[in-house]
């Protein structure tokens, strides 16, 4: 079985289903992500009092990490404020793109008269479910975003985070550049929004 990168095994613990079982965070990404998932549970937990007890455990990790590692300002360090700092990036970059996503959801269901509950029923979930889905706190499944490319005309682009992996994107141009009168070329605005560029600098991973 192929192991997973070290990123997607952060981005499935910090999965909705998975936050209780978390005993600790390891890295100032996962403060981040921790952090991120903290203020979305907020609105959550205002329709639904069952996100309480998460959002209660998820603060306790993050004081618990932050005594641990920002005790004191004598005691930080230029490569922890260089990995907070990148960490940050991530997390917005992320939260930017699913902010982006919910948004054009929304406005879709709206312009055909649907809400959540009608989106719910339409994929065969929950109400609750779908908040997560669209909150960005729970995976879509592949049939959930062709269903949302299908029935909304949403480009697959806007529905599925299209990174590349920088040593996937350092083969590829590398492939390219030997294919004789090949004139495919990849940009810099091909790339763009690569969270990838930032892990392949994170040193913690």
């Amino acid at each position: 079985m192929v192991e997973k990168p070290k990123f997607d095994l952060i981005m499935e613990k910090f999965s909705i289903q998975n936050i209780a079982n978390i005993n600790s965070l390891n890295s100032e990404l996962e403060l981040e992500r921790a952090s991120s998932l903290f203020l979305k549970l907020r609105v959550l937990a205002k329709e639904n009092e069952s996100y309480k007890p998460l959002r209660k455990h998820l603060s306790e990790l993050i004081k618990k990490y932050e005594d641990k590692n920002w005790p004191d300002s004598e005691s930080i360090t230029k490569d922890l404020i260089e990995e907070s700092d990148l960490a940050e990036q991530i997390i917005q970059a992320e939260n930017k793109f699913y902010t982006k996503r919910k948004e054009l959801i929304r406005s879709k269901l709206k312009e055909n008269c649907l809400n959540q509950s009608d989106l719910a029923k339409i994929l065969g979930h929950r109400k609750g479910y779908v908040s997560e889905l669209i909150n960005g706190i729970r995976p879509f499944s592949k049939e959930d975003l062709v269903i949302l490319n299908r029935l909304f005309k949403i480009k697959l682009e806007n529905l599925i985070p299209t990174f590349i992996k920088e040593e996937k994107v350092m083969h590829i141009r590398k492939t390219l550049k030997s294919i004789p009168k090949n004139k495919i070329r990849l940009s810099k605005k091909d790339i763009d929004f690569n969270l990838e560029n930032y892990i392949a600098q994170y040193r913690v991973l």
